[in-house]
């Protein structure tokens, strides 16, 4: 008889942070023996870190092979889909709050063939604290309306889980530098079945501490989204999953319109300044609720400085999301990835006894 679930944990240099990933998802609810993790040739010492915790049986090291690559090799290994119902596959950096799994457990069942939880940044600088605050709006409202729909966009890499039957249907080696939205993709392309969303399963996950490796996630999160929709037809099939890409597509659309239009007021519409004023009420009204909203929810007060910086961070993304459009889109750039990498290593550090606040 199959067990209901385990987890796999790719990784490659993440000495930093591994043992904290364990330890939180064993505390969380998850017998160690039911915990996997895939070194995928690491040069530090996250296997020896592992395995303090871990027994050798539970532990595979591979050839360098990227995340997708490791994570199909561990599967294989391990004989996953022969021993358990469901397989969580989660980011190295992952904190999972206390009864994540506990309450994973309790929503599992075989009406669904993949399921999701929430995914919330650190406390952190004030990178961090934007991240928090997108996370938050992100899932809180829109990841609810699109679970009611079914069309969720995006199963994020470090809180998604998928039905072990189902793994045969998907492609690992698509060559996208966001395997997590492609698996979405593939899952509803196919029509392999309904996806569960757990707002009440919460996983913390490390952001940039700089606006360069800022800049360097963003960017490979705009060109993975656009080749997603470049390789599957995003727009052209009759599936409510395109409308949702569309509509999500349009958030960051939406900021440039909002940028143009106030900039051609500015510009070209001196005598009606007042409509800029307006507008620039408005705008920042709105911003003002989802902060404080956000704040709320997530019990940090540091949120309610991000207005101070909001709208500059949005503008880089913008900036990001316009250039990917141009080089996946109108260049047919980035369809196969120039190398293998995790692109993550250099965000990476050790949590302090004050991190552990929000889960422990």
């Amino acid at each position: 008889m199959k067990k209901k679930l385990a987890l796999l944990i790719p990784a490659h240099n993440e000495g930093l942070i591994i043992q904290s990933s364990i330890t939180s998802a064993i505390d969380a609810g998850l017998s160690a023996e039911d915990v996997y993790v895939v070194d995928d040739d690491s040069s530090d010492d996250t296997l020896q870190k592992i395995l303090t915790i871990l027994p050798s049986t539970n532990v595979i090291k591979v050839q360098h092979s990227g995340k997708a690559g490791a994570v199909y090799q561990a599967i294989k290994f391990f004989e996953i889909e022969d021993r358990y119902e469901w397989i969580h596959i989660a980011d190295a950096d992952s904190i999972f709050s206390k009864n994540y799994f506990k309450k994973y457990f309790y929503q599992l069942s075989e009406r669904y063939v993949a399921a999701v939880g929430f995914v919330q940044s650190l406390r952190g600088n004030w990178l961090c604290s934007y991240r928090a605050i997108t996370y938050t709006y992100g899932q809180h409202i829109i990841k609810r309306l699109q679970a009611v729909l079914g069309m969720i966009v995006v199963l994020p890499g470090p809180v998604t889980s998928y039905r072990t039957d189902i793994l045969k249907n998907l492609n690992f080696f698509t060559g996208s530098v966001t395997e997590d939205f492609d698996l979405t993709l593939q899952i509803y392309r196919q029509k392999l079945g309904k996806i569960k969303y757990i707002p009440e399963a919460v996983n913390y996950t490390q952001d940039p501490k700089n606006l360069k490796d800022f800049y360097g996630q963003t960017w490979r999160w705009y060109k993975g989204f656009f080749q997603g929709v470049k390789r599957y037809k995003v727009g052209l099939k009759p599936q409510r999953i395109d409308l949702s890409v569309i509509i999500q597509l349009g958030d960051i659309f939406l900021f440039f319109i909002q940028f143009c239009f106030a900039l051609f007021i500015l510009i070209f519409a001196r005598q009606n300044i007042d409509y800029l004023k307006q507008f620039i009420i408005l705008d920042f009204s709105v911003l003002i609720f989802i902060v404080i909203y956000s704040a709320i929810v997530t019990r940090r007060a540091r949120l309610l400085l991000a207005p101070l910086y909001f709208h500059f961070l949005k503008f880089i993304e913008l900036c990001i999301y316009l250039k990917a459009f141009v080089e996946v889109i109108l260049l047919n750039k980035f369809r196969i990835p120039r190398k293998i990498g995790w692109e993550v290593a250099s965000r990476r550090y050790q949590l302090s006894k004050k991190a552990w606040a929000d889960f422990s």
